[in-house]
Protein backbone atom coordinates (compact mmCIF):
# COMPACT_ATOMS: atom_id res chain seq x y z
CA UNK A 1 0.00 0.00 0.00
CA UNK A 2 1.43 3.04 -0.76
CA UNK A 3 0.59 6.90 0.86
CA UNK A 4 -2.50 7.99 -1.57
CA UNK A 5 -3.92 4.30 -1.64
CA UNK A 6 -3.92 4.83 2.24
CA UNK A 7 -5.01 8.03 1.96
CA UNK A 8 -8.34 7.00 -0.24
CA UNK A 9 -9.51 4.70 2.01
CA UNK A 10 -9.13 6.50 5.12
CA UNK A 11 -11.59 9.23 3.11
CA UNK A 12 -13.80 6.51 2.18
CA UNK A 13 -13.79 4.35 5.24
CA UNK A 14 -17.12 5.61 6.76
CA UNK A 15 -19.42 5.31 4.09
CA UNK A 16 -17.63 1.98 3.10
CA UNK A 17 -18.62 0.80 6.10
CA UNK A 18 -21.96 1.74 5.65
CA UNK A 19 -22.34 0.54 2.40
CA UNK A 20 -21.21 -3.25 3.20
CA UNK A 21 -23.47 -3.17 6.30
CA UNK A 22 -26.73 -2.25 3.55
CA UNK A 23 -25.29 -4.31 0.96
CA UNK A 24 -25.00 -7.63 3.22
CA UNK A 25 -29.02 -6.67 4.87
CA UNK A 26 -30.37 -6.21 1.08
CA UNK A 27 -28.59 -9.89 -0.29
CA UNK A 28 -30.26 -11.64 2.78
CA UNK A 29 -33.93 -12.16 1.88
CA UNK A 30 -33.64 -14.82 -1.75
CA UNK A 31 -34.89 -12.58 -3.98
CA UNK A 32 -38.91 -13.02 -3.36
CA UNK A 33 -41.74 -11.79 -6.40
CA UNK A 34 -39.07 -13.52 -8.80
CA UNK A 35 -41.36 -16.12 -10.80
CA UNK A 36 -41.16 -17.99 -13.85
CA UNK A 37 -43.96 -17.88 -17.05
CA UNK A 38 -46.61 -20.49 -16.33
CA UNK A 39 -49.31 -21.40 -19.12
CA UNK A 40 -49.09 -20.23 -22.71
CA UNK A 41 -46.29 -17.43 -21.81
CA UNK A 42 -44.10 -20.19 -21.13
CA UNK A 43 -44.14 -21.41 -24.30
CA UNK A 44 -43.61 -18.40 -26.25
CA UNK A 45 -40.12 -18.36 -28.21
CA UNK A 46 -37.43 -16.27 -25.95
CA UNK A 47 -34.62 -13.81 -26.96
CA UNK A 48 -31.53 -15.10 -28.62
CA UNK A 49 -28.04 -14.45 -27.13
CA UNK A 50 -29.60 -13.80 -23.61
CA UNK A 51 -30.55 -15.52 -20.72
CA UNK A 52 -34.36 -14.91 -19.76
CA UNK A 53 -34.79 -16.41 -16.85
CA UNK A 54 -35.24 -13.91 -14.17
CA UNK A 55 -33.73 -15.51 -11.51
CA UNK A 56 -30.69 -16.50 -13.62
CA UNK A 57 -30.65 -12.60 -13.65
CA UNK A 58 -31.10 -12.03 -10.03
CA UNK A 59 -28.30 -14.06 -9.27
CA UNK A 60 -25.74 -12.46 -11.92
CA UNK A 61 -26.97 -9.01 -10.26
CA UNK A 62 -26.55 -10.55 -6.51
CA UNK A 63 -23.22 -11.77 -7.59
CA UNK A 64 -21.76 -8.40 -8.72
CA UNK A 65 -22.67 -7.14 -5.78
CA UNK A 66 -21.32 -9.32 -3.27
CA UNK A 67 -18.12 -8.65 -5.21
CA UNK A 68 -18.20 -5.07 -4.39
CA UNK A 69 -18.75 -6.09 -0.86
CA UNK A 70 -16.11 -7.72 -0.66
CA UNK A 71 -13.62 -5.11 -2.21
CA UNK A 72 -14.97 -2.87 0.47
CA UNK A 73 -13.83 -5.57 2.98
CA UNK A 74 -10.64 -5.48 1.88
CA UNK A 75 -10.25 -2.57 1.78
CA UNK A 76 -11.64 -1.64 5.52
CA UNK A 77 -9.80 -4.46 6.84
CA UNK A 78 -6.15 -2.55 5.60
CA UNK A 79 -7.17 0.16 7.73
CA UNK A 80 -7.91 -2.04 10.70
CA UNK A 81 -5.65 -4.12 10.61
CA UNK A 82 -3.16 -0.83 10.97
CA UNK A 83 -4.99 1.29 13.41
CA UNK A 84 -2.59 -0.93 16.73
CA UNK A 85 0.07 0.86 15.16
CA UNK A 86 -0.66 4.19 16.23
CA UNK A 87 0.05 5.09 19.54
CA UNK A 88 -0.54 9.08 20.33
CA UNK A 89 -3.35 9.88 21.82
CA UNK A 90 -4.14 13.18 19.25
CA UNK A 91 -3.60 10.75 16.59
CA UNK A 92 -5.71 8.33 17.82
CA UNK A 93 -8.53 11.03 18.45
CA UNK A 94 -8.20 11.95 14.44
CA UNK A 95 -8.18 8.93 13.25
CA UNK A 96 -11.37 7.66 15.39
CA UNK A 97 -13.17 11.14 13.97
CA UNK A 98 -11.76 10.19 10.44
CA UNK A 99 -12.87 6.48 10.39
CA UNK A 100 -16.75 8.05 11.90
CA UNK A 101 -16.43 9.82 8.31
CA UNK A 102 -15.80 13.95 10.00
CA UNK A 103 -14.64 16.74 8.33
CA UNK A 104 -10.94 18.00 9.24
CA UNK A 105 -12.80 21.32 10.50
CA UNK A 106 -15.25 19.35 12.64
CA UNK A 107 -12.72 17.54 13.79
CA UNK A 108 -10.51 20.62 14.46
CA UNK A 109 -13.63 22.67 16.20
CA UNK A 110 -13.92 19.45 18.52
CA UNK A 111 -10.43 19.34 19.34
CA UNK A 112 -9.32 22.92 19.44
CA UNK A 113 -7.26 22.70 16.69
CA UNK A 114 -6.66 24.16 12.87
CA UNK A 115 -7.80 22.47 10.14
CA UNK A 116 -4.12 22.18 9.20
CA UNK A 117 -2.78 21.07 12.37
CA UNK A 118 -5.37 17.65 11.68
CA UNK A 119 -4.10 17.67 8.50
CA UNK A 120 -0.51 17.42 9.65
CA UNK A 121 -2.14 14.88 12.38
CA UNK A 122 -3.55 12.55 9.75
CA UNK A 123 -0.11 12.80 7.21
CA UNK A 124 1.46 11.62 10.39
CA UNK A 125 -1.30 8.61 10.67
CA UNK A 126 -0.64 7.30 7.08
CA UNK A 127 3.13 7.56 7.16
CA UNK A 128 2.92 5.30 10.17
CA UNK A 129 0.21 3.05 8.25
CA UNK A 130 2.51 2.58 5.36
CA UNK A 131 5.91 2.14 6.52
CA UNK A 132 5.47 0.40 9.71
CA UNK A 133 3.38 -2.88 8.25
CA UNK A 134 6.14 -5.45 7.68
CA UNK A 135 5.91 -6.40 4.12
CA UNK A 136 6.63 -9.96 3.56
CA UNK A 137 8.79 -10.10 0.63
CA UNK A 138 11.77 -12.85 -1.11
CA UNK A 139 14.33 -10.84 0.67
CA UNK A 140 12.93 -11.71 3.97
CA UNK A 141 12.68 -15.77 3.15
CA UNK A 142 16.46 -15.18 1.94
CA UNK A 143 17.58 -14.03 5.13
CA UNK A 144 15.40 -16.81 7.16
CA UNK A 145 17.43 -19.60 5.01
CA UNK A 146 20.94 -17.54 5.69
CA UNK A 147 20.31 -17.63 9.44
CA UNK A 148 19.26 -21.70 9.79
CA UNK A 149 22.86 -22.09 7.63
Amino acid sequence: MNKKQIESILKDYHWMMNSIKLLRESMEDAGENITTKYGIESSMPKAQGRNSDPVFQEYKRREKRWAIVEKYEKKVKIIQERIHLIQDERELEVLHWLLEGKSYRWIALHMGLSHSHIKRLRDSIVDQFVKNVPNVTKGTKLKKEKQCV
